[in-house]
């Protein structure tokens, strides 16, 4: 069962970037540095320690989803569709898709976990690219 945050906490949108994050199997170095050069803390107005926490807290409830094997599946369709409800607010999603879009292009690497993930966001949340680009042109 995943630790519960306030809809459209700094902790819910956080958790998200995490999923996306961890959903390779592989934390590459550069995706914790580009929440730094992205100004990821302070889009989603929370510390780079709280950040951590949600991280390990995100870590510990995926440990205890683990089968008899230990397998874990980092790529869950209800997971996904559970923590995505936790973010309602249209701004905030909007926010929540540009900095995974933006996190994603850090390690030079599109995988299928992180491209699944990013397009079920945009389906659930009923936003394009476009929309993506046209809030946040840089």
């Amino acid at each position: 069962m995943m630790k519960k945050y306030p809809a459209n906490s700094p902790e819910a949108m956080a958790r998200l970037l995490v999923m996306l994050m961890m959903s390779d199997g592989n934390m590459d170095p550069r995706e914790i540095d580009s929440l730094e050069t992205l100004h990821i803390y302070e889009a989603l107005e929370i510390s780079r320690t709280r950040f951590i926490e949600v991280l390990h807290a995100y870590c510990n409830d995926l440990s205890d989803e683990a089968d008899e094997q230990g397998s874990i599946k980092l790529v869950d369709r209800q997971r996904i569709d559970d923590l995505l409800e936790t973010v309602t607010e249209p701004k905030k999603q909007l926010l929540v898709a540009t900095l995974a879009l933006d996190m994603t292009k850090a390690d030079k690497v599109l995988s299928e976990p992180e491209l699944v993930i990013f397009t079920r966001m945009l389906s659930r949340w009923h936003l394009t690219l476009e929309d993506i680009e046209a809030a946040y042109a840089r």
